[in-house]
Formats: structure tokens, C-alpha cells, sequence
């Protein structure tokens, strides 16, 4: 077989799930440990499942994953896949605010945020050609993008209100994704998410700015 070459800019959303798949696949075996219950990794899909339908982009499959790590964190790569620590299952008071990360890690696949992200980084570190980005190449970067590169401000904000949007559509109640921001920010040492995901206090303002008070605690998941 010949050398897959992938166009980054014109990729379509088969190219961009099987990339996702590889990814994946390269993540689990090498860079962390999948949490081994299977009733946990079925409630958390069965919440990501939740959300999907109410996405701006529910057209490509979803997988929703639980890591092994006591950090709070919870990432996201292409192609639908997305990724929460254990540590911050055990951090979030009610399954609302575990929604609202979820419905976050969404906004940044629906916005094909890692797409991008993908495409700046091929062309910083000189491997993009005319003719794309060589396969192995790009599961390396995505690999790469997953675990170590924050996100900007700008894509922050936009998965932010694409979450929070996804969130309320779903039948959850919106005021839990600033109560689980807040709730970082009380943390004695900065949760791992805070690396990757800059810029809290704004993005509360932000999110509270997009809030009904009247109807902020409207919804599912707000018992402990």
C-alpha cells in the first residue's frame, strides 16, 4: 500500500473519524489507561449519547471515554472521540455539571477545533506539502494536540457556548457548567483541565452573560 496522504483543509468527516479512530487507538494503548468498569463508561455515554442529538453536529458517531487519572481533566480529539479522567468524575457534585464537560469537549469537535489546530501545527513544524499531510504524520500531531496543546481563547469560548447551548437543548440545567468552572477555581492546585483550557474567570462572565438567572437551574442533574 502506498503512503495515505491527507488533505487537512478539504478533510471530510469519514477522513476525519477514521483519523479520530487512530488517534484513539494510539492514546489507549500508549499514553494512558482506560478506567476498567464497564457500568461507569456506559453511564457516562449513555450522557454524551444524551447530548450528541442536540449538537450542531451529530452527523458523525460519538465515543465517550473514561481515563484512569486522578487529575481532573477531560479532553477531546477528532472524529468524535471524547475523554474524562476519573479524578474529574469523583470532582463533580451531580451528573449536570458532568454533562456540561462533556457538552464542552463536544463544542470543540463540532467546531473542528483539533482540525484546525492540526492544520497550524503540520504547517509550524514544515510537514505539510502540497499534496497534504502524510498519515502517520498527522495521528502523530493529533496524538500530540490531544494531550499538550491548549486551547486558545478564542476556541474556548466558542466550545463554551456551543456546550452551553448543546446542554440546555438536552434537558440539563445550564447553571451547572459555571457552577463546575467555579468549582475549579476552588481547587487547593490547578486542575490539570486549567492547563489546556485557559482563561475561567472570563469564561464564567462570558457564560453567565448567555444565562437566563430565571431559568439558569431549569433542567435534569442538579441532585447529588
Amino acid at each position: 500500500r502506498g503512503v495515505q496522504v491527507i488533505q487537512i483543509i478539504n478533510m471530510s468527516d469519514t477522513q476525519e473519524v477514521r483519523l479520530g479512530e487512530q488517534i484513539n487507538a494510539q492514546l489507549v494503548e500508549e499514553e494512558f489507561r482506560l478506567y476498567p468498569d464497564a457500568e461507569i463508561t456506559r453511564y457516562v455515554d449513555q450522557i454524551g449519547q444524551r447530548l450528541v442529538p442536540h449538537s450542531t453536529r451529530s452527523n458523525i458517531p460519538y465515543t465517550f471515554q473514561v481515563v484512569q487519572d486522578d487529575q481532573i481533566n477531560a479532553f477531546a480529539t477528532m472524529g468524535g472521540f471524547v475523554y474524562v479522567t476519573t479524578g474529574l468524575m469523583a470532582a463533580a457534585d451531580n451528573e449536570a455539571q458532568l454533562a456540561s464537560v462533556l457538552a464542552h469537549e463536544i463544542g470543540h469537535i463540532a467546531a473542528r477545533h483539533a482540525v484546525e489546530q492540526m492544520r497550524e501545527a503540520a504547517i509550524a513544524q514544515g510537514i505539510m506539502t502540497a499534496t497534504g499531510v502524510d498519515e502517520s504524520a498527522a495521528v502523530g500531531l493529533g496524538v500530540e494536540l490531544a494531550l499538550r496543546r491548549p486551547n486558545s481563547r478564542q476556541d474556548e469560548r466558542e466550545a463554551d457556548q456551543l456546550g452551553l447551548a448543546n446542554l440546555t437543548r438536552a434537558g440539563y440545567a445550564p447553571s451547572a457548567m459555571v457552577a463546575f468552572m467555579e468549582k475549579l477555581l476552588d481547587q487547593p492546585s490547578q486542575p490539570s483541565l486549567l492547563s489546556t483550557h485557559p482563561s475561567v474567570g472570563s469564561r464564567i462572565s462570558d457564560l453567565n452573560s448567555q444565562m437566563d438567572p430565571a431559568t439558569a437551574n431549569q433542567g435534569d442533574g442538579l441532585d447529588n
